[in-house]
């Protein structure tokens, strides 16, 4: 059935029943009991009026209409219309509607806006969108300074309600700032081999962390002694991300030396700290027999150079010309030992019997710094002699009273470097006895090690 035959039907209805309300005795309660509520009011159908129905208007959307009275007629009894919202509205309510015979529309509808949900604010980082959330609004991410994005630069408001993409995050992956001190040259003092060395804990900055306390040094302290030689101090540093960044300084010390010295021919060198660094003091020392010409210490000064001049070990000479005892034992002084034979003449049995000993020995007693006196017989023929050197006998009768020696029977006094009367003895000794006194009670330590050293030299 063609649309155009069921309208002309409707209004044919239509015109039978008003012309039977108005035969009626009366029409007005007549009318209230036939008809219904809704109909009480609807006006004599005619499909003619071109406004029938109120003219069809749709906010943010647009009603195509079509009419049984042609192209130019939108609200004409019978007219049918499609209601469409335009980009970013969603239609609620009837997509199609037409014109009634009560004059009105079969429905209604409105054009909502479609909305995405507010965005959330992302950690270290914020965005800026160009409609809101409304669609097609996009949004663009940023991060604060010293972090990255990760994820979707931007997104934008879909027709469905929802954000394209997904929310990115903002990483920190720039790695903190650090920066170390200046490498540092020191010199060791004046008798070291080390130089103190500080510095200023380096400088850190991140751009993301306000504070960085993770700083950790690999290497010495500051204001520790450094030994001489290059020491790399190195620093790292890591942020909250773990990030890490690391930095690294020279500390070198120098220590200034002199030439090494020599020791000298027929003798020895002690020297202190490093025996040729800036400060080391050097004592020359001669062997038995010997004794030094010269200055006796030497200083290794700040031009790397040595103080003074260099001495030499000459053969120990005794003038045995003096005319008194002191001056004798001055010659010894603080340079030999001295070991005193006394007997009553040179036939005495315990004399010959220590005068053989003494000569097997002869050479431990030089290592040892021994030198042999031997007073001999009575006045007048009395005899003092060093080997085969002859003494003054003033010089006899000086030694036999400052040191207390008998002529009436056999003895031997040893004396210290000082002229001490240490050890007394009235019987012939061995000359094992004689050093085992002498390296264990007159000897200090480190002249104990140069005869160690020696020990083979009289075999």
């Amino acid at each position: 059935m063609s649309k155009l035959f069921q309208l002309l039907l409707y209004i044919c209805i239509a015109d039978k029943l008003h012309g039977q309300y108005e035969g009626s005795g009366n029409t007005e309660s007549s009318y209230n009991e036939v008809m219904p509520e809704q109909t009480r009011y609807t006006p004599q159908l005619d499909h003619r009026n071109p406004h029938w129905c109120h003219t069809l208007s749709l906010s943010n959307g647009e009603a195509t209409c079509f009419s049984p009275r042609g192209g130019h007629y939108r609200s004409t009894l019978g007219t049918r219309c499609h209601l469409a919202c335009d980009h970013g509205y969603r239609l609620l309510g009837r997509a199609s509607v037409h014109c009634m015979a009560n004059r009105r529309w079969s429905g209604t509808a409105h054009c909502r806006q479609i909305r995405c949900h507010v965005l959330p604010l992302i950690e270290h980082g914020s965005h800026t969108c160009t409609e809101g959330v409304a669609v097609d609004s996009r949004c663009d991410y940023t991060c604060d300074k010293g972090y990255e994005l990760e994820g979707d630069r931007t997104r934008t408001c879909l027709e469905g309600g929802f954000w394209s993409g997904a929310e990115p995050t903002c990483t920190d992956n720039d790695p903190p700032m650090i920066k170390c001190p200046t490498s540092k040259v020191r010199l060791a003092g004046p008798g070291r081999q080390t130089a103190r060395v500080s510095w200023e804990p380096p400088l850190v900055k991140d751009t993301a962390d306000m504070t960085l306390t993770d700083v950790t040094l690999m290497g010495q302290e500051p204001g520790s002694d450094f030994k001489e030689g290059i020491h790399v101090i190195r620093y790292k540093v890591y942020d909250q991300a773990r990030n890490k960044a690391a930095c690294k300084f020279i500390v070198r010390v120098e220590v200034r030396r002199c030439p090494a010295l020599k020791a000298p021919l027929h003798g020895y060198l002690t020297c202190s700290s490093d025996r040729n660094n800036y400060g080391a003091v050097c004592q020359y020392h001669c062997d038995g027999g010997y004794e030094r010409s010269g200055t006796q210490t030497r200083v290794c000064q700040f031009n790397r150079s040595w103080s003074m001049s260099t001495p030499v070990c000459v053969r120990f000479e005794i003038n045995t010309k003096v005319r008194t005892a002191a001056a004798l034992l001055d010659q010894f002084y603080e340079k030999r030992r001295l070991l005193i034979l006394s007997a009553p003449d040179n036939s005495d049995h315990y004399y010959r019997l220590q005068n053989m000993m003494l000569q097997r020995a002869g050479c431990g007693l030089d290592l040892r710094q021994v030198t042999v006196i031997e007073l001999i017989g009575l006045p007048p023929r009395e005899v003092g002699r060093i080997k085969d050197r002859q003494l003054n006998s003033e010089v006899i009768e000086g030694l036999r009273q400052a040191l207390r020696i008998s002529r009436a029977y056999f003895s031997m006094v040893l004396l210290d470097k000082h002229g001490v009367d240490h050890e007394r003895f009235i019987n012939p000794t061995t000359s094992e006895e004689l050093y085992s006194i002498i390296d264990n009670y007159m000897m200090e330590e480190e002249e104990r090690e140069r005869l160690e050293e020696k020990r083979d030299y009289c075999d």
